[in-house]
């Protein structure tokens, strides 16, 4: 993929605008039951695959205020990179309903597993292969907590969105 100076600077916009609501929005963006408004964004990499890589340093740079510390800057960060990557092979394979729905789960999937088995370290020391109640539990939350930012708003975005000429104009020149 061809990187040239307009996707760099949109991918940057779009990761302070992630770090930006993550951190505005704290309460609700940290600990395992987290509704991380940002999370929407996610959706992005489905029509600029390029974007992902702003979402990544964008969560890197809202996990520095993390409880979870080096662990959820590290693995949160990627979490959201493998997300959004999936995000964005699902945009190039179709346009339709069922690709969204699909590209919705992804981030819903990666942060269930990746960021749960984070918090199942960071919060209680436990290893998550070996307490898998542990693990399932802080997995269920991430998971239902993205489930709803990426159905209530990041599906009606994608629906939305390509109806507007202003995102169409934008995504046609990026």
């Amino acid at each position: 993929m061809k990187i040239n100076i307009n996707k760099l600077a949109t991918a940057a916009v779009i990761g302070a605008l992630y770090a930006a609501l993550t951190m505005a929005l704290a309460p609700i963006s940290y600990g395992p039951l987290q509704f991380r408004v940002s999370e929407a964004l996610c959706i992005l990499p489905y029509f600029l695959p390029y974007t992902a890589w702003g979402l990544f340093f964008g969560c890197m740079v809202a996990n520095l205020v993390s409880a979870a510390g080096i662990l959820d800057i590290v693995f949160g960060s990627l979490a959201t990179l493998v997300a959004c990557a999936c995000v964005g092979l699902c945009g190039m394979r179709g346009s339709g309903i069922k690709s969204k729905l699909l590209a919705c789960l992804m981030p819903v999937i990666w942060n269930g597993l990746i960021v749960g088995a984070t918090l199942t370290i960071a919060i209680t020391g436990l290893n998550p292969l070996r307490e898998v109640g542990a693990f399932a539990l802080f997995a269920g939350e991430v998971a239902l907590g993205e489930l709803g930012v990426m159905f209530v708003i990041g599906l009606p975005l994608m629906i939305y969105l390509p109806k507007q000429k202003f995102f169409t104009d934008f995504v046609a020149r990026h």
